[in-house]
């Protein structure tokens, strides 16, 4: 009788002799639940490597890389987040978690797509963020036949498989920005929302929202054309020059993306702009000053900490099988966090 191969371990376990292959050699990961279905398998069969695929999954016994693909590193905020991801990763009691962090300082779409691609031939599951597109969407599809979970952070996508999002909710942010506003305001005037790129999900739904509140309760301001920074502070600061010398009578800025920086660059050289009531996301070093030098009025923020702490636990679920996992309802899945708010008086 002739000893059994791969393929009637695969015929078994029913799965493909590939991923016996990759169960045994430690190839690229898989899954743990695919694992021990290979090992019951080649146990039933008296596969003559059994010992092996039992120490490669002994081995591999939680054990995870856990990816993370940020912005630019030159941003204040995702560095205080790769921080906080890292940390979150290496104190999980749940696996032995190595973090993988990448940032981009190319955000185009192409680019965005190359390093999931990149990145998902060397982690076990990836966490993002990036502006929707087709090209994104499709690495993350390529992703999730390959068996890599993908979640979504600070902004979502609409990619069918992506595993979940994370963040705060961007209505609330949008209304809460318009409501202050419109409340320290010392008069109806006109009003400026600065935004990345509307391919970021989350600025659309900031903007939209921050519209509709004033439609709903304060129409008597006037909000002006957006403006695009492309996340860039340099840009932003440029665009808050411009929108100062084009609207001398401006009451208010909010800055629903990045480049803050700019922004509160372009404020602090012109003094007369102080009466200008300006909203922006993500206490750092720098929003912090801004703030206690009364150059910015109120700054929305994620709970980094929390937000890393979430990502992780939803990676790791992904990972054994307790997400929806490729089910097509993973859309859903959301995790909306409590956003802070800071003023000059508490931070």
């Amino acid at each position: 009788m002739s000893r059994p191969t791969l393929a009637d371990v695969a015929r078994q376990a029913g799965v493909g002799v590939a991923t016996v292959d990759r169960v045994i050699n430690g190839r690229a990961p898989v899954r743990p639940e695919t694992s021990q279905r290979v090992l019951e398998a080649a146990q039933a069969i008296g596969f003559r490597a059994t010992g092996l695929i039992r120490a490669r999954i002994d081995q591999r016994a939680g054990q995870f890389k856990l990816g993370f693909i940020l912005q630019r590193r030159s941003a204040p905020f995702y560095s205080l987040l790769a921080d906080a991801l890292t940390d979150a990763t290496r104190a999980s009691s749940a696996i032995q978690g190595q973090p993988v962090v990448e940032f981009l300082n190319e955000l185009t779409p192409q680019a965005v797509a190359e390093a999931l691609l990149s990145m998902g031939s060397r982690v076990d599951a990836l966490a993002v963020v990036a502006a929707d597109h087709p090209k994104v969407r499709d690495a993350i599809e390529q992703l999730n036949a390959r068996g890599i979970p993908v979640i979504t952070l600070l902004t979502d996508l609409s990619a069918t498989h992506r595993v979940s999002y994370i963040g705060i909710d961007n209505r609330r942010a949008g209304r809460t920005a318009a409501w202050t506003i419109s409340r320290l305001s010392k008069a109806p005037g006109k009003v400026a929302i600065l935004v990345g790129s509307h391919r970021y999900q989350c600025q659309e739904l900031c903007e939209v929202s921050f519209r509709s509140y004033f439609r709903e309760n304060a129409p008597k301001f006037q909000i002006v054309d957006d403006l695009i920074s492309l996340e860039d502070p340099a840009l932003a600061q440029e665009a808050t020059f411009d929108l100062l010398q084009r609207h001398p009578d401006l009451v208010g800025i909010y800055v629903a993306g990045g480049g803050a920086e700019g922004v509160i660059s372009a404020l602090r050289d012109n003094p007369a702009t102080r009466s200008i009531i300006t909203v922006c996301n993500e206490l750092t070093d720098q929003t912090q000053s801004a703030l206690v030098d009364g150059i910015i009025d109120l700054v929305i923020s994620h709970p980094r900490d929390r937000l890393a702490a979430t990502a992780v636990q939803a990676m790791i679920d992904a990972l054994e099988g307790r997400s929806s996992g490729g089910s097509g309802n993973e859309q859903s899945a959301q995790h909306l966090l409590p956003f802070d708010i800071h003023i000059a008086e508490n931070v």
